[in-house]
């Protein structure tokens, strides 16, 4: 499969990624703390302006085209993203994990997540170069999921519920409480499991089953194996900040998931219409921002105002003074 990345190159950026992550948990989040929103705005700068730093050098080196092509993959991957925060919140909150260690959780999850990415990347790759008739089968699971996300209600999500979680905790035992940030403990000879690894094993699978929807959407974008990973990666690099970043006030944004639908949708059907029609690789990239920024904005201007606080006494026209009673004016 064609591609712009060398050997060279493939080996230059998974040494960034694992050294961005050395510095990231052995020297900034050293020690377990809860991310305030400000740290985790400074973080989500830091990893967007390693993006785009990343967008540059490959328009410098590869030309334009293969820099929009990253980009456009960078904000499909970034805005699915989004949907694991909603996950996630539900989650750490179902399985009593304090703010203190959601980072740990995160760290880990995303380290297994980047994992998963890849053999999900390479595997799909691979059957895309040899079978020419999987870009529909994609197409058609993207455009069925954006439907199926439009008309999606409303529901509780319990992810403790879930199947492998339940299966996770029938092969180890779990202990009651938290053990500080440890994910296991040994006692009396036998290992335990933490609730902090019930939600790291809840986080893995969550991401695995994001990572279908998001990994077939990217290669509608392009097939470069090379950029579908490093706009993949980044996308999840950053998707820890973006969580403490956004936990607090996801729910505000009540259409950003019409949006994604929208995306879903849209990226299934370039797919399919793919040997028919070519767009521009920046008419996508625009199509795509203005869903999520309109999604966004929408969100906003629908949401619920606060009603102003009523003062004690409200006057319309010129003050007058309360008129005295009879008693009152009898009696002086």
């Amino acid at each position: 499969m064609e591609t712009i990345g060398s050997p060279l190159a493939w080996a230059g950026f998974i040494g960034l990624v694992l050294a961005l992550l050395a510095v990231d948990l052995g020297v900034f989040h050293r020690q377990s703390h809860e991310v305030s929103a400000k740290e985790a705005g400074i973080w989500s700068g830091v990893w967007v302006s390693l993006a785009l730093a990343f967008a540059g050098g490959m328009w410098a080196l590869s030309g334009p085209e293969r820099a929009l092509e990253f980009t456009t993959g960078y904000l499909i991957e970034k805005a699915l993203a989004v949907d694991n925060i909603f996950v996630f919140v539900v989650l750490f909150s179902a399985l009593g994990i304090p703010a203190i260690y959601q980072h740990r959780v995160l760290f880990w999850g995303v380290l297994g997540a980047l994992v998963m990415r890849a053999v999900f990347i390479l595997i799909g790759g691979a059957l895309l170069a040899r079978f020419h008739w999987m870009l529909y089968v994609f197409g058609g699971v993207l455009a069925v999921t954006g439907v199926k996300l439009l008309f999606q209600r409303e529901q509780e999500t319990h992810p403790e519920n879930n199947p492998v979680v339940r299966w996770f905790q029938r092969v180890m035992p779990i202990t009651p409480q938290l053990e500080g940030d440890r994910f296991s403990v040994v006692r009396d000879g036998r290992r335990y499991a933490t609730p902090l690894l019930l939600a790291l094993v809840a986080v893995e699978v969550s991401d695995l089953i994001f990572a279908v929807d998001s990994i077939p959407a990217i290669f509608a974008v392009t097939t470069d194996p090379f950029i579908v990973f490093t706009s993949n990666i980044f996308a999840i690099l950053g998707l820890r900040s973006m969580y403490f970043l956004l936990a607090n006030i996801i729910t505000k944004f009540a259409y950003l998931k019409v949006g994604l639908a929208f995306v879903l949708m849209f990226v299934g059907a370039k797919m399919l219409l793919a040997d028919i029609v070519h767009l521009p690789i920046l008419l996508s990239l625009g199509i795509i921002a203005a869903i999520l920024g309109g999604s966004i904005l929408f969100s906003l201007w629908k949401a619920p105002r606060p009603e102003p606080p009523r003062s004690q006494a409200q006057h319309v026209g010129p003050h007058r003074p309360k008129p005295r009673r009879a008693d009152t004016v009898a009696s002086s």
